[in-house]
């Protein structure tokens, strides 16, 4: 009999940890945080686990030889439930994300759902699918910024498809290992999407930390001073833990690029996603948010002991 964490396994479920952080980033970049921020959030979790269980189906035949733990092939999930659990979850997706962000949210949620399962279903085991991948986090990015203006958050988009490439790319050497040069390769698109986010965004921070006109007090300016310095300092702060997580995992894989390694480092670029996006949200203007967001890392990496993220 399936149970609840046989699910859970199924989807991944404490790897949506790092799935939120996207819509909040692209609505903190294209100024569109609002009370549906949480439910287009909710909406991309949903395309998520989606995606998880679809990834299973697909790959039910190999994951017999492969990893026969996994809940299809030893038999805790039927194919039949793994599948119809994808198709429900992504009519569940996209219907939230239509009800609550309208028109514009759903020009973002059908196209991002579409290559979620074409990324399932044909690019995965193909040259292009990092690319596909890739593409899939940008969409969630840019449905978080669907309230606004799609092109301020473009950059962000660009920056968490990056990262999206680098662990889709080791992911397809979990089970055989890796040579040296892929985390070579990957490990220096991490340095710079790490430089990407670190930088505040022009005049974003002012923005959030202007309390409005001078009240003539003196240490009023000296305040102000102190917030826009830290706001600044922010971004770079939060990605450079980004970096030196993902990217010391990595390292590891260069000196010994077997499956075990490449695993970890994967789990790592999964788990350690939402510190990047705390850094992106901040660069937005949104330090506090940012560091919300950011706080996911930590206990991403604690639920990763009891359900794999990978």
């Amino acid at each position: 009999m399936t149970t609840l964490a046989d699910l859970a396994e199924l989807v991944r479920a404490p790897a949506a940890l790092s799935v939120p952080g996207d819509v909040v980033a692209g609505a903190a970049a294209a100024g569109a945080l609002s009370r549906r921020t949480p439910a287009l959030a909710g909406a991309s979790v949903l395309l998520y686990w989606a995606g998880m269980a679809a990834n299973d189906w697909a790959d039910r035949r190999l994951d017999a030889v492969e990893r026969p733990e996994r809940p299809i092939p030893s038999g805790r999930v039927a194919p039949a439930a793994a599948v119809g659990l994808a198709a429900g979850l992504t009519a569940a997706g996209v219907g939230l994300a239509a009800a609550v962000g309208g028109r514009r949210a759903a020009a973002l949620a059908v196209p991002l759902a579409a290559t979620i399962w074409g990324y399932d279903l044909l690019a995965k085991n193909t040259a292009a699918g990092p690319a596909v991948m890739a593409a899939c986090r940008g969409l969630d990015v840019l449905l978080g910024a669907s309230g606004g203006r799609l092109t301020r958050a473009l950059p962000a988009a660009a920056t968490v498809a990056a990262h999206t490439w680098t662990v889709t790319a080791l992911s397809r050497r979990e089970v055989t290992g890796a040579d040296a040069a892929l985390p070579l390769r990957t490990l220096a698109g991490t340095a710079l999407v790490a430089a990407s986010a670190a930088v505040a965004a022009p005049g974003a921070a002012a923005r959030r930390a202007d309390p409005g006109p001078a009240d003539g007090r003196a240490d009023a300016g000296d305040g102000r001073a102190r917030s826009l310095g830290l706001a600044a300092a922010l971004p770079a702060i939060l990605s450079g833990w980004y970096a030196a997580r993902y990217g010391a995992a990595q390292a590891q894989v260069v000196r010994d690029p077997s499956a075990g390694r490449v695993r970890a480092a994967v789990g790592a670029g999964i788990t350690g996603l939402p510190a990047l996006q705390g850094a992106l949200t901040a660069r937005g203007g949104a330090g506090l948010l940012g560091l919300a967001v950011a706080a996911a890392a930590p206990l991403g990496r604690r639920l990763a002991r009891k359900v794999s993220p990978t």
